[in-house]
């Protein structure tokens, strides 16, 4: 699959079917999310993944019932929770260097980017899970207090095909020049 075409067809899947994820896909997923930019390659981002049906049951408490991907969780066969560790992209000497603090969020957001986009690409479905209690998530996980769970990632093959969402048109978006 070429690269747009993954951009373009990648979509937040939230029906799975029950099939598992071969191992060979998921180190490939995985390895795919390593290799993501970060500021001053500092490599923030940490994983765990999650395939314990009790462990995603408690997951999927930490969405509030209107999470629409809440019931999604118990579907898939595995799920990814991506984690930053606090205070090392955007410092250097534990002294923060950038205007806009942590720069965690951002590592995290490339990694996940090229994560969801590999998994699409081998034909897995995907969804960022954002609307959660992040702190219990962390709890359920035993992630150290120096790390935060960002988005927790189902990951299966698909049992649907959304529709995409519209998009805003460039000439809205780009600015040349000045804003």
């Amino acid at each position: 699959m070429e690269l747009m075409e993954a951009i373009l067809g990648r979509r937040s899947v939230r029906k799975y079917k029950n099939e598992q994820v071969r191992q060979e896909d998921l180190q490939t997923i995985l390895e795919a999310a390593r290799w993501a930019p970060s500021w001053a390659n500092t490599q923030c981002v940490e994983y765990v993944v999650v395939r314990d049906p009790e462990l995603k049951a408690a997951l999927a408490d930490t969405l509030p019932d209107m999470n629409p991907a809440r019931k999604a969780m118990g579907q898939v066969p595995l799920i990814i929770a991506a984690l930053g560790k606090l205070e090392k992209s955007g410092f250097r000497r534990e002294m923060q260097l950038t205007a806009l603090g942590d720069w965690y969020m951002l590592d995290i957001g490339l990694a996940v980017a090229n994560l969801t986009l590999t998994a699409h690409s081998l034909g897995y479905g995907t969804v960022h899970v954002g609307l959660l209690d992040h702190l219990k998530a962390g709890e359920i996980l035993g992630v150290p207090d120096d790390y935060r769970v960002v988005e927790l990632i189902p990951l299966g093959v698909p049992d649907d095909t959304p529709v995409a969402p519209p998009r805003r048109p460039l000439e809205e978006i780009v600015h040349d020049d000045k804003f």
